[in-house]
């Protein structure tokens, strides 16, 4: 959708330009030549595709104001049909109604004897716009080259067009996209908008102070809610604040939330995916290049900045979605692919938290990972090819709480021009209790810690798309963990003992250094699962670097892990062989009777299981049922 003030600019010139055409027949009959003449030139300049019509028009020769009532600028339909079969139709119309438009101190002398159009202030109270927007191949603008300026399409007419002040009250604005006979509908209602030092002359258009020929637009747009066409997501924000003089756009209380709960949104939709929620107090561009928007349309500013917000992703495992290749997807790649080009030379996060959650299939519980207070900057945030050529890393300095606990440290390098997506990331975490992880990995994996205290973490990694290598150090020491039970009816679980014991005295070394002051460094060399998401590789790798610090490398892995298996298949077996001799002796009962009532017990057991999965996700729903869209 092109710019809304580009509109709004092209609209009032064409109003202008249809009255001081007629002016120039004024004589002591001079109303009905004036509305003939405004009817005729509105039919001549648009192939009549449009007619006007107006309820009464006021104009005062001593003081130069005109004010015309109730003026609507209608397309004509049948029209527009034939011009699409002669290939010439427009790809937007306009439908246009205007209670009263007001022009104050217009120069007729100048108009007759000059051909230049001066006037001190022109003010439109409560306009509707409508545009209709329904794209045409052959109107595109690279086959048909650059567009003719406007000054070449009124110098036949007039030499100049110069307005001290436009005013546009409490605009209801539509926009309605029309795709394969669909249409998409876009609103917006009580705009305010003021246009200062407008002027149209043969210099005007390479004016590098002048956005299209105005000094200054303000526009102030309030309240504001669009839904998207699927129906799942809105976009809302308070207030949108717009101004070409000082380059700055300001967006406040902007919110990117679901239409339903948790439980809605995915019933409804009925596969996996995330849910996202994302609020921002202050979102503002400063020193924003309206020009480069109105010649190039590129997004140039020197500086963007998120203020006070929230990123809340949630995915509910119970849903499965189809696997897809994720190569190809990093960050900066999905900003190459932009079609937009794009410039900020920097990108600060002033307060930002960010939080993943996830329902486990397995337990139906919710476990959570959080970075609170997030401050730092991102700089060099381009596509733009030129900018490239002068500097082609993107840069990341972000310092965070990580659980509301530890400071987190890290530093991104981007690549923008690899074609592997290459980056670098490396940084630091500071002393923290462990304990504060088992509100992630407790609901999610039935393994919480018993104790543990974090001095530091430092991780220094190169990756791309395909692999990551790098080290990972990482000093603690009194780490404890628990295995737990499923939970039971009243929702608790139980330690299991035995497991717990092996893999705090046999699986996990409880420091580093050990009791011997040998210290492990993780060494992380890891080929990316090509189906794994960006940030879920980065965190394959940093696993890969925790599990060798403490003491769990590969071969390490396996080999306790077979111990574990083995062990579990005596004891199991023990289990198994009192039991089948307490059978024979006390119940006198065959091994085969026996052993058919185990295997009956234990899918009993198996059915019983999966009986109370199915409540606690029933259990589960009904909580997620409480919450209302966007918590």
């Amino acid at each position: 959708m092109k710019p809304i003030f580009k509109w709004i600019i092209g609209i009032v010139v064409f109003i202008l330009l249809a009255l001081t055409g007629s002016i120039m027949y004024f004589s002591n009959k001079w109303k009905p030549l004036l509305d003939t003449k405004i009817k005729q030139l509105v039919l001549q300049a648009t192939d009549s595709l449009y007619t006007v019509h107006y309820d009464d028009i006021h104009v005062n020769l001593a003081l130069g104001n005109l004010t015309i009532d109730n003026l609507h600028l209608i397309p004509d339909s049948i029209v527009y049909k034939k011009l699409e079969l002669l290939k010439k139709a427009p790809d937007n119309r306009y439908a246009i109604v205007i209670n009263k438009l007001k022009i104050k101190s217009f120069g007729i002398r100048k108009v007759l004897m000059d051909k230049e159009l001066f006037l001190h202030d022109v003010t439109v109270d409560t306009p509707t716009i409508h545009v209709i927007n329904e794209l045409h191949s052959y109107n595109d603008t690279v086959s048909q080259g650059p567009k003719k300026p406007l000054y070449e399409k009124i110098k036949d007419n007039l030499k100049k067009i110069h307005v001290e002040a436009v005013n546009l009250n409490n605009i209801d604005f539509k926009y309605t996209q029309v795709q394969k006979g669909v249409h998409q509908d876009f609103e917006i209602k009580k705009v305010k908008v003021r246009i200062d030092d407008v002027l149209i002359d043969s210099t005007s258009e390479q004016d590098r102070q002048r956005f299209y020929h105005t000094k200054m637009i303000d526009i102030e747009v309030p309240g504001f809610t669009y839904q998207t066409p699927d129906g799942f997501y809105k976009i809302n924000f308070d207030k949108l604040k717009i101004n070409s003089k000082e380059r700055n756009v300001l967006l406040t209380k902007v919110a990117y939330q679901p239409t339903l709960n948790k439980a809605a949104y995915y019933k409804k939709k009925g596969e996996g995916g995330s849910y996202v929620v994302f609020k921002m107090d202050t979102l503002k561009l400063a020193e924003f290049n309206f020009g480069q928007l109105s010649r190039d349309k590129k997004i140039y500013a020197q500086k963007a900045l998120l203020k006070n917000g929230q990123l809340s992703i949630y995915s509910d495992k119970h849903y499965k979605s189809s696997a897809t290749r994720q190569i190809g997807n990093a960050p900066h790649m999905k900003l190459m692919r932009m079609s937009t080009r794009l410039g900020i030379d920097s990108l600060i996060l002033d307060n930002i938290g960010i939080s993943y959650s996830e329902m486990s299939d397995k337990y139906s519980q919710i476990g959570t990972i959080t970075f609170n207070h997030t401050y730092g900057t991102i700089l060099n945030v381009t596509n733009d090819s030129t900018k490239l050529l002068k500097q082609k890393l993107m840069r990341a300095n972000l310092s965070t709480n990580f659980m509301n606990s530890g400071k987190l440290v890290t530093n991104f390098v981007f690549d923008m021009t690899s074609k592997v997506g290459a980056y670098t990331y490396k940084g630091s975490l500071g002393q923290m209790d462990l304990t504060v992880v088992n509100k992630m990995i407790r609901p999610l994996l039935n393994v919480e810690v018993k104790s543990g205290n974090l001095k530091q973490i430092v991780f220094d990694v190169w990756a791309n798309d395909y692999r990551s290598k790098g080290t990972f150090k990482m000093d603690y020491n009194d780490l404890k963990v628990n295995i737990l039970s499923e939970t039971g009816d009243d929702g608790r679980r139980e330690k299991k003992g035995f497991l717990s014991f092996m893999v705090n005295q046999v699986l996990f070394n409880p420091g580093n250094p050990d009791l011997y002051g040998k210290y492990t460094i993780g060494h992380i060399n890891k080929h990316r699962d090509p189906y794994h998401p960006f940030f879920k590789a980065m965190w394959q790798s940093l696993l890969m670097g925790i599990k060798q610090c403490v003491g769990l490398g590969p071969e390490r892995e396996a080999k306790l892990m077979n111990t574990a298996d083995r062990v579990e298949k005596v004891v199991n077996g023990v289990e198994k062989a009192k039991k089948l001799f307490s059978g024979i002796f006390k119940k006198h009962k065959t091994a085969e009777e026996l052993l058919k009532e185990e295997k009956e017990e234990e899918a009993k057991a198996a059915a019983k299981i999966e009986e109370k999965r199915k409540r606690d996700r029933e259990k589960a729903e009904r909580e997620l049922e409480k919450e209302s869209p966007g918590d």
